[in-house]
Formats: C-alpha cells, structure tokens, sequence
C-alpha cells in the first residue's frame, strides 16, 4: 500500500466534495474545528496525514460516508 498514493486519493476526493458543498477551505476548516483553512490545503494535496478525528469531523461537516473520501481499491 503506497503511503502517497492514499494521502493524494483522499486529498483529491476531499477538495471534490468540499466544492460540490460550496465550501471554502476556510468554511470547511471552522466547520471541524480547525484554526485556520491552510490545513485543508495539506489535507487536499496530500501532504498532510490527517488524524482519524479531523477524518470524522469531514465526515460529518459535509454529510459523507468513508467511501466517498476514499476508494481502497484506487490505490492497491
């Protein structure tokens, strides 16, 4: 399982549905409890490894199922 291949799928369906939610990474990041939307960014780029409970908090802020966020079957 390649460690960078699975931050960037994430990433790339995060910022896919925080648009389609009409969401700046600003709102999105107020939305989880995060100080500011830079973290977002790393998040959406896949430089950043995220903990479980920012995973939830982006779950729940945009109404999503792990599955939308991530397709394990992508990156094997």
């Amino acid at each position: 399982m390649d460690k960078k291949a699975i931050l960037k799928e994430f990433g790339r369906n995060l910022k896919a549905e925080r648009n389609r939610a009409g969401l700046s990474q600003e709102e999105l990041a107020e939305k989880i409890g995060l100080s500011y939307g830079q973290v977002v960014g790393k998040i959406e780029r896949g430089e950043a490894n995220t903990s479980l409970t920012v995973i939830v908090g982006i779950m729940e802020a945009l109404n999503l199922s792990f599955d939308k966020l991530f397709d394990i079957n992508k990156t094997i």
